[in-house]
């Protein structure tokens, strides 16, 4: 077992909801087309002039205060998404800013629905080297300015908001990361993407008026991707941790759809009561889903102390990437 632990979680959700009902009145759907394919029945929406830093920060601020430390305590900034406030400069160096603690590293990982599992390998790394005590790690998405609220098939899955988890040593060595396990296939990069914004498809008017600026998706193929990769992670981290699906006490899957919850829960051996989901409030979101889910089962008494966590993800790249943890 890594001497590494996530000391403590916090969470932030925008106030304003949006329900499937709210977009039966927005696009050709309806409530339970939305819940019978996805299980979503709402999403959180931030309104004008809220940005992924804004989330990220309220967030963090929890975190801070759940493990009795001070912005100053803070090594590093690391911060996963796919809808970042801008290319450039970072949003973890925008997170920085409104905690006024210049001068540590700081810096995005964009992975997308994977960001949260491969920030907290490399937080991980950093904590293992001794160079660093305490990192900041914060998963955090305003997917609502990045969808195209025309599409149907898309704009239905996400959701904004944002996680974050302070991570440490784990002085005593009775809890922390047992294994993990992250992975990519670029070749696939086509399937899942938001086409234009960057040099391969600079913004022009064109690319304004035919939507590439918003989330463009393969839905079957990405399904079945998902649920073969996110099982074949499950099992590959359970197996390097010399445990089984019967060891585990509580399965975090990142929150895409309810269907692929379900299918990978399925192939790798693992009851929906051991699955923890809240995907019917929050939808996708996508760098966030992961750490909204800790800690919304933290707060629900859902994971104690001692039990054994599985997490796993997939995302666009495709990326992908699981984690056993011992609480």
């Amino acid at each position: 077992m890594q001497a590494v632990k996530i000391l403590s979680t916090g969470s932030y959700l925008p106030p304003k909801v949006l329900t499937n009902f709210d977009l039966e009145k927005m696009v050709d759907t309806t409530d339970e087309w939305i819940r019978t394919r996805t299980g979503i029945s709402e999403r959180h929406i931030v309104e004008e002039g809220v940005f992924t830093s804004d989330l990220a920060f309220e967030a963090a601020k929890i975190a801070l205060a759940n493990a009795g430390l001070k912005a100053s305590d803070i090594d590093m900034i690391i911060v996963a998404t796919a809808s970042p406030d801008n290319m450039y400069p970072s949003t973890a160096c925008w997170v920085q800013k409104k905690f006024n603690i210049p001068g540590i590293p700081a810096f995005d990982i964009s992975a997308a629905c994977s960001g949260f599992v491969y920030g907290l390998s490399v937080a991980a790394s950093f904590i293992e080297s001794g160079k660093y005590k305490h990192i900041l790690l914060c998963g955090a998405e305003v997917m609502s300015k990045v969808v195209n609220w025309k599409d149907r098939e898309t704009c239905i899955l996400f959701g904004d908001g944002a996680g974050a988890c302070i991570v440490t040593k784990s002085e005593d060595g009775s809890s922390g990361i047992i294994s993990s396990y992250l992975g990519a296939d670029g070749t696939l990069g086509d399937l899942l993407i938001q086409p234009a914004g960057g040099t391969r498809m600079p913004a022009s008017h064109e690319t304004v008026d035919k939507n590439l600026h918003s989330v463009h998706m393969e839905g079957q193929e990405v399904f079945k991707h998902a649920v073969r990769t996110m099982a074949s992670t499950g099992e590959r981290v359970l197996k390097e941790a010399g445990m089984t699906a019967d060891d585990v006490d509580i399965y975090i899957p990142h929150q895409a759809n309810m269907r692929i919850v379900e299918a990978a829960c399925k192939r790798v051996k693992i009851p929906m009561s051991k699955t923890y989901s809240i995907i019917h409030k929050y939808g996708n979101v996508p760098a966030a889903s992961i750490p909204l889910t800790i800690d919304d089962a933290i707060r629900a008494n859902k994971i104690k102390r001692g039990d054994i966590v599985l997490m796993t993800a997939f995302g666009a790249g495709f990326t992908w990437g699981g984690m056993v943890l011992k609480w």
